[in-house]
This record gives C-alpha cells, structure tokens and sequence, in this order.
C-alpha cells in the first residue's frame, strides 16, 4: 500500500471521524486497492445496519477521501 496515499486517506477519515462518533457510529479503513482506486471501510456501532449508512458512506466519507485523494474512485463496505 502507498504510504503516502494512505495516510490522505486515513487524514480524511479523521476528518469525518467525529461526525460519526457522534451519532455513535465508528469507521475505519480495511483495505486501498491503488490498481482499481476503490477503498474499504468499515462501519461500527450505531452505523452498522443503519438506514442511513449508505448515505454517510457517500456523502460523507467518501467525499472526504476524495477530496483529500482524488485517484480514489470509490469508498465501499467491507
């Protein structure tokens, strides 16, 4: 994994982190494919099995990650 793709990616899930903590959910990063630019993550607690985990997967962290590392294609659940 790209150091230095990671730790953006890792800096925008900070950047969302508390949002999510507090509504008493929890994310974090499983795994980078740099070949098909797709992230994974997982989503805890309130989140898991939330209606609304979609939505914060897309409109929230996923445009973080993006914005921080552009060649991000898409963010998914693991």
């Amino acid at each position: 994994m790209n150091s230095e793709l990671n730790t953006r990616i890792l800096s925008a899930l900070d950047q969302v982190r508390p949002y999510i903590e507090m509504d008493g959910g929890k994310v974090s990063l499983v795994d980078v494919n740099e070949t098909t630019g797709v992230v994974r993550v997982s989503l805890k607690g309130a989140c898991q099995g939330c209606p609304g985990a979609q939505a914060t997967l897309k409109s929230g962290i996923e445009r973080a990650v993006k914005s921080k590392a552009p060649e991000v294609k898409a963010v998914i659940l693991a």
